[in-house]
């Protein structure tokens, strides 16, 4: 895993927002926290640099010196977590401050490496790298180290004792056994997912046990991810962040949120994040992404990782990408490109030190006259060590007075040596090098020094700062931080950096280093006879701006950035939840539709009444889709509803009056096609509610169109109905769907629509061009009177309940009754418990601006709730009075609704003007069928 950090700040909840401040810095509290996001991020980037600047003023003030300034950073990294006060010891500061926030930090391994001596005896060794030393740096947070430890321990005993030995380390294993490790880290963590995320691809064998295995070692992988998220949940405490690394914790975040949804929980990936085209060639392509999504921040090391995971999600699970992030039914996922750095002070600070200056000595020593070049890689495939030598022999070959003049130096650390991949590697490297220093060698020199090992940190702080040329020519690397490290210790020396184009780092150094393909060997010999022969000046100014990118930022600035984006990505999720409207109360609902006498249940069709089917599924089996088809668990349901006397079932639907007739031609209820215009009793025949004023001479022109499109869009379709025409996009690919979207709507508006009297709804995947005051809501009114006129009610409707997945254009419908519904203490508290959007609610309720007047107001003394029947024939007397008195399209008129009695669900959408929301088409089934048992 590449190197990585983590420095927290404190998570106000919402209404503390006033009183919050950063610890270590005083507190003002009489500033207001700002409201926006981009504000709060500037402003917690400030507290930061004053928090570090507050704390480096007192260390001078009290004659302290850093640590790691005496000692070595392995050393100064144990004494630092030995001294680290336990939970128990953080407490509030006098000045009121909050105190520090708990990191849990969950990575595949602990820091820290176990080896067992006795039964209840371990030693311990700690590996520093990037993460470490960036949470080691980080002032404002207490961190916990949550991970496997590298070692099988089946004992309880030697669970125990190792637990205690790591907990002095503030770390927490994952016990995991050999079996797991073996399926779970050897199989699918290395022999399939880290190919992938670098473009190597799946295994080809053509074996079935390979079939076998592969689903053997994702059962294990979400085993051991559960694993994590167990030991995770044990030692959470409300208010903690907990954050994952790498693609070996990808299902952890869903774990978490299954167990507490109000965990704040990121996930950052080490390595590149592939193309959604090779990506969607992992069977469980659909699961790891949908896991991932469950976290509230995704972080990657480039912009074009992060691009690649948000066309992935909209591509293979057909979500919706933002510039935030990736939206799924308004719950938002933010994904964000935060590049990593190096604890850049380390190395310039370790550059004085005796032992590295001894070592710059001995090798300045050792290779005078001649130009140093440097490669420090793994030995692995994607790390171009190939192609780097037989770039440097090309070059050699091709400047032969170069050839006594140059020397590369390339350490190669070998990895996974067990592994024949590796092993042929090995061979193959050993192989070039051999052949370049028997070609171009002599007696006393050669021109590559190979060395198959590591270099300890002071070595390796010596060889950075004598290279004249650092050569990286990774084939895919995430980031690759020897970039980083060799620019940090080249103050004196001002050397070139060669980086790959592949590299993570690229993107971020690129203004300074000599971009290359490493594939193609003549561009990289070019470049490193540039290099060489580079002026002076020219390479200041080079080294200049890759220096001043690395010394500011550094791993600590970056772990900082996450966790204050993470602390915010927060703080706007609650933000977005007070404007969603709260889940349908279900017993409420249900209660009301017992008690009351005339109920009204206003369903729409797609989405609501029909089979779900997720993205993946939907965007595979085309045909399936398109066939809208009632629910086979609503029809029992459905029919007791319809058969009930005091209940009125209207279907409202975009859909065609085929489709409905199709799907409810033998229920007794009320059918309203093409959104309203066409409606029928199913037993009577199809009558039209459109105006008589509605022009429909743009239809033609519009069909040329649509068209026009569908021929030059893949998968692509259209809708022709009576009153709108419908262009659909949802199975094309995505991103030329949209663009093809645009390029229509351009169209239409400069021609067949500019002066026509038309509505233009775009849906997420589609375009409709309907009539103008085509509407749900605007056609309800006129679908009551019919019903009315039809004498199908007998007495006023005392409730209504209005379920559909409905466009926002549509939307008008739920906010419809809302006017209607009579001033009183049930209303009233209604209102404020409802949803923020429909805050004109109120208004309408006290009388104030917006309130549309009744029909007939000769029928008001009609429609008061105090207003009760005795006997069946006043109720009929009363009726044959209201159909006296109404002409067509005054439905509105015959409601005796409360507020209590009144409940609009939107199906799927967070997003909505209704009161409340149901999760899905299931959520509907189960509440059709608890209301056709009370039938």
């Amino acid at each position: 895993m590449e190197s990585t950090e983590d420095r927290i700040l404190p998570s106000p909840d919402l209404n503390e927002l006033q009183s919050t401040e950063m610890p270590g810095v005083q507190c003002d509290h009489d500033s207001v926290v700002p409201a926006t996001r981009l504000e709060r991020l500037l402003r917690n980037r400030e507290l930061r640099k004053s928090s570090r600047s507050l704390h480096s003023n007192e260390g001078v003030r009290d004659g302290c010196v850093p640590d790691s300034e005496k000692r070595p950073q392995k050393e100064n990294f144990l004494e630092g977590i030995a001294a680290s006060k336990t939970p128990g010891d953080v407490k509030e500061r006098r000045d009121g401050c909050s105190q520090k926030q708990r990191l849990l930090v969950v990575a595949n391994r602990l820091p820290v490496a176990a080896t067992r001596q006795s039964k209840e005896s371990w030693t311990l060794e700690v590996s520093v790298g990037g993460l470490v030393s960036a949470l080691l740096g980080v002032a404002e947070i207490e961190a916990r180290w949550i991970g496997w430890a590298g070692v099988n321990v089946p004992d309880e005993v030697g669970q125990r004792s190792l637990s205690k030995s790591l907990a002095e380390k503030r770390c927490i294993p994952v016990f995991l056994d050999e079996d797991t490790v073996h399926q779970y880290y050897n199989g699918y963590c290395n022999n399939i997912l880290w190919p992938l995320f670098h473009y190597l691809g799946l295994p080809h064998e053509d074996r079935l046990a390979t079939t076998r295995s592969f689903q053997s070692q994702f059962a294990a992988y979400k085993k051991a991810n559960q694993m994590f998220a167990d030991v995770v949940n044990e030692h959470y405490k409300e208010g903690d962040i907990v954050w994952c690394h790498d693609y070996h914790l990808m299902f952890l975040p869903k774990c978490l949120k299954e167990r507490n949804n109000e965990m704040k929980v990121g996930w950052f990936l080490h390595t590149p994040f592939p193309s959604s085209e090779i990506h969607r060639t992992l069977p469980s392509r659909s699961e790891l992404l949908r896991a991932v999504l469950a976290a509230d921040l995704v972080g990657f090391h480039t912009y074009d990782y992060a691009r690649h995971f948000v066309s992935a999600c909209t591509r293979i699970l057909g979500l919706e990408g933002t510039p935030e992030g990736v939206e799924d039914q308004g719950k938002l996922t933010r994904v964000a490109a935060f590049p990593i750095g190096i604890d850049s002070d380390r190395f310039i600070r370790a550059l004085e030190l005796p032992r590295v200056q001894y070592h710059i000595k001995e090798l300045q020593e050792r290779f005078a006259g001649r130009k140093v070049m440097l490669g420090v890689d793994r030995l692995d495939m994607i790390k171009g060590i190939p192609q780097k030598i037989l770039a440097f022999e090309k070059f050699l070959e091709e400047n032969p007075d170069w050839r006594d003049k140059v020397v590369l130096l390339q350490i190669a650390v070998p990895t996974r040596t067990d592994v024949p991949e590796y092993q042929r590697l090995t061979c193959q490297v050993h192989e070039i090098v051999g052949r370049i220093n028997g070609r171009f060698g002599s007696l006393t020199t050669v021109p590559i020094h190979h060395l198959d090992r590591t270099l300890d940190f002071h070595a390796l702080c010596a060889l950075y700062a004598v290279t004249d040329v650092a050569l990286v020519t990774s084939l895919r690397d995430g980031m690759n931080l020897v970039s980083y490290e060799f620019v940090a210790c080249q103050a004196s020396k001002k050397g070139v950096l060669i980086l790959s184009e592949f590299a993570g780092a690229a993107q971020s150094l690129g203004a300074g280093a000599i971009l290359v393909n490493p594939w193609n060997i003549t561009e990289v010999a070019a470049s490193i006879g540039y290099a060489l022969k580079m002026p002076a000046h020219e390479r200041e100014k080079r080294h200049h701006l890759n220096f001043m990118h690395v010394t500011t930022h550094t791993s600590q600035e970056w772990a900082a950035t996450f966790v204050s984006e993470l602390n915010d990505t927060i703080v706007e999720a609650q933000l977005r939840t007070r404007q969603i409207p709260p889940p349908l109360p279900t017993n409420a609902a249900i209660e009301r539709y017992m008690h009351s006498n005339n109920r009204l249940l206003i369903l729409g069709f797609n989405a609501t009444l029909t089979e779900p089917l997720d993205s993946q599924e939907r965007r595979m089996d085309q045909l399936k889709d398109m066939e809208l088809k009632l629910h086979p668990d609503l029809k029992e349901p459905l029919k007791r509803l319809c058969d009930d006397p005091k209940t009125t079932v209207i279907v409202l639907s975009g859909s065609d009056r085929n489709v409905l007739d199709e799907n409810f031609g033998e229920y007794n209820m009320w059918l309203a096609a093409e959104h309203g215009m066409f409606l029928r009793l199913t037993e009577s025949n199809w009558m039209t509610t459109m105006p008589e004023n509605l022009h429909m001479d743009w239809v033609d022109s519009v069909k040329h169109v649509f068209e026009y499109f569908t021929e030059r869009t893949p998968r692509a379709h259209f809708e022709l109905r009576e009153t709108s025409l419908v262009w659909n996009y949802k199975y094309a690919d995505v991103e030329f769907g949209r663009l093809q979207a645009k390029d229509l709507l351009q169209h239409l508006w400069a021609g067949p629509i500019s002066n026509a009297s038309v509505d233009v709804v775009q849906g997420s995947r589609s375009v409709e061009v309907r009539a103008i005051g085509v509407t749900k809501g605007a056609a309800i009114d006129r679908i009551l009177g019919e019903i009315v006129h039809n004498s199908d009610v007998k007495a006023p409707i005392d409730y209504v309940l209005c379920i559909g997945h409905f466009l926002p254009k549509d939307e008008d419908i739920y906010t419809f009754f809302e006017p209607e519904l009579p001033v009183g203490p049930s209303a009233s508290a209604r209102v404020k418990m409802g949803n923020p959007m429909n805050k004109n609610i109120s208004n309408h309720l006290s009388g104030k601006g917006g309130v549309r007047e009744p029909c007939n107001k000769n029928l008001e003394p009609f429609l008061t709730s105090e207003k009760r029947f005795n006997s069946d024939e006043e109720n009929e007397n009363w009726w044959s009075m209201m159909r006296e008195k109404m002409t067509l399209h005054e439905g509105s008129s015959v409601l005796d609704l409360k507020g209590d009695n009144y409940f609009s669900c939107a199906v799927g959408r967070k997003c909505s003007n209704a009161r409340y929301l149901l999760g899905s088409s299931a959520d509907v089934v189960s509440l059709l069928k608890d209301l056709s048992d009370c039938s």
